[in-house]
């Protein structure tokens, strides 16, 4: 390709709405243009970074006899409703209606249409196990879209689905589409984790996302080197141990006039957060449908991780946070002053505070907080459990410190059981003639997020560096003398050479001066840049410049083409 067939322009100052380095970079360099909020067009460059990567995904998957299919991206209401997920799914789901006034939706996902489109083509046990796949646009409806292609509207998607006779025939199935997503990753050449993870609304049981490393990314991991997983579902590891001596002392209650927070209590008192007991109040909507109000106490210094609780409580709904008017009716105290003794409803403690001898807690009295409560003494304590987020230093399954670091998720695996398969009618007949549940699994990776967070995680101040794998071009040739008609020759040459060896070539044949033409290369940031002109060309010489590296060589024309060819083939 030539850049003057693109019809791409760059830009040199960095756009006001973009707070990502990778998202300003893809803009400045003509890969993406926002169309509208959470909508972007790709150009050339970014199509063939995409097309690069869907290629390898294809590849991979295909090695493992999956089947790619394609479904439509507009989808009926019906099918949404008979899965549940019409109203959960809410907020996300474009709606629309047909001139006949029947609701549709813009496919934020595909588990109900791929379990319509198998439903009728399983009848046996020997119509399974198998593997389908697609690669589509999704859309889903972002309260916020932000950062470029990292949360936008509409996105590319590879979507998986396994179905398979029973449990453990499905697991391994999981096994397999997270080996091949380790192989697909790998290919990549940037640093990424699998860890554990929530499957949200997805559903099922076991969920593991894949993360490509990088300063800017939206989520927390906590690591060791044998151990990963999101902040959001990191266990505590470390079971503290329960103080065995009780405080006898009486309650004692103290007067703290205009304190708040934890912290302010923390130096009025002058005691460690840690030493302080925080209460929350929330609603949570139980199995049977019943709403109870809750309250969770933890330490001051710790953070109430949602996750967690709705998990130990089994809800089907996150806990949500009950307002200062609804705690004032339930403690007799406006927040800040609260506590468990007194309560009518269930309190669930963090274990992490039975290594306390005694509490310090708000009295349900405003501006006064009181001192030496012991639970189960002073209040019935519902259950004790881990509720709280693990955080950086504390003890990971491998007895090693947890070390937090920043990712972008760019593929997640869940094995999904027969959520689905029941409430869509997925069954065979086993080998006995009885109706039994297809067991499935869903495996996404976002195609457009991947190749921004790549370029997150690979990047300098002067620009993008691709890793040959799924740059747009391996080789960009600058013709710094494009009037002169020698140097437009061994350029082209060099060009057709290239091409002729399938190597995918990129020729800045603009009437541009040399500075402009480097600082795009840089910006644009293809894994090698040959500078072909007149003053080296008269030697019999070409430049040769690494991006990741900078490493700069002259070479004689005949040698270069070899050196290209093995340099990329280094590089893979």
């Amino acid at each position: 390709m030539k850049w003057s067939e693109t019809g791409v322009k760059t830009l040199r100052e960095v756009p006001a709405d973009t707070a990502l380095p990778s998202h300003a970079l893809l803009v400045r360099g003509g890969f993406i243009k926002k169309l509208s909020s959470g909508l972007f067009t790709y150009g050339p460059f970014m199509v063939r970074a995409i097309q690069k990567f869907e290629n390898i995904v294809r590849e991979e998957l295909n090695k493992k006899n999956c089947v790619e299919i394609l479904m439509p991206m507009v989808q009926p209401k019906e099918i949404w409703e008979q899965s549940e997920r019409w109203e959960l799914y809410s907020d996300l789901l474009q709606k629309m209606k047909n001139r006949s006034g029947q609701e549709f939706c813009l496919g934020p996902t595909h588990e109900e249409a791929i379990s319509d489109y198998v439903k009728n083509n399983i009848k046996s046990y020997r119509d399974l196990p198998f593997c389908l796949y697609q690669i589509q646009s999704k859309f889903r409806d972002e309260i916020r879209p932000r950062f470029g292609l990292m949360r936008a509207r509409e996105f590319i998607m590879k979507d998986a689905y396994s179905f398979d006779l029973d449990e453990e025939k499905a697991k391994k199935s999981y096994e397999k589409m997270r080996s091949i997503y380790q192989a697909i990753f790998s290919r990549l050449g940037v640093p990424f984790r699998v860890v554990k993870a929530d499957s949200g609304e997805i559903g099922g049981d076991q969920s593991e996302e894949f993360h490509i490393l990088a300063d800017h990314g939206e989520d927390e991991l906590l690591l060791t080197d044998s151990f990963a997983a999101n902040k959001e579902v990191c266990p505590v590891f470390s079971s503290p141990e329960a103080s065995t001596v009780k405080s006898t002392d009486e309650l004692e209650e103290v007067h703290t006039p205009d304190i708040k927070t934890i912290e302010q209590l923390s130096r009025f008192l002058k005691v460690p957060e840690s030493s302080l007991a925080k209460i929350l109040f929330l609603s949570c909507c139980f199995p049977s449908g019943e709403i109870k109000n809750i309250a969770v106490l933890l330490r001051g210094s710790d953070e109430l991780n949602l996750y967690k609780l709705k998990k130990c409580l089994k809800l089907e709904k996150e806990p949500v946070f009950l307002t200062d008017v609804e705690i004032k009716k339930m403690s007799g105290a406006n927040p800040g002053s609260c506590g468990p003794v007194g309560l009518s409803i269930p309190v669930y403690m963090d274990r992490e505070l039975k290594t306390l001898s005694s509490l310090i807690t708000g009295a349900n009295k405003d501006d006064y907080h009181v001192k030496n409560v012991v639970p189960e003494r002073d209040f019935k304590v519902q259950s004790v459990g881990d509720f709280r987020y693990a955080k950086e230093g504390d003890m990971g399954l491998d007895d090693q410190s947890l070390r937090s670091c920043r990712g972008i998720e760019v593929g997640h695996v869940f094995y999904l059981g027969d959520k689905y398969s029941k409430k869509m009618d997925v069954f065979y007949l086993d080998q006995k003639g009885k109706k039994q549940t297809v067991k499935m699994g869903c495996y996404g990776i976002g195609i457009t997020r991947t190749v921004q967070a790549v370029v997150e995680q690979s990047h300098n101040k002067d620009g993008i560096i691709w890793p040959v794998a799924i740059a747009p071009f391996s080789v960009h040739i600058c013709l710094l003398d494009p009037n002169d008609k020698k140097t437009v020759e061994w350029a082209n040459n060099l060009y057709q050479s290239l091409q002729e060896k399938k190597v995918d070539v990129f020729l800045d044949d603009r009437d541009e001066k040399p500075g402009v033409k480097f600082k795009d290369a840089d910006l644009l940031g293809f894994p090698l840049r040959v500078n072909v002109g007149a003053r080296d060309g008269k030697a019999g010489l070409m430049e040769l410049i690494e991006r990741r590296t900078g490493k700069r060589e002259k070479l004689s024309f005949d040698k270069v083409l070899n050196r290209v060819l093995e340099v990329i083939n280094m590089s893979f």
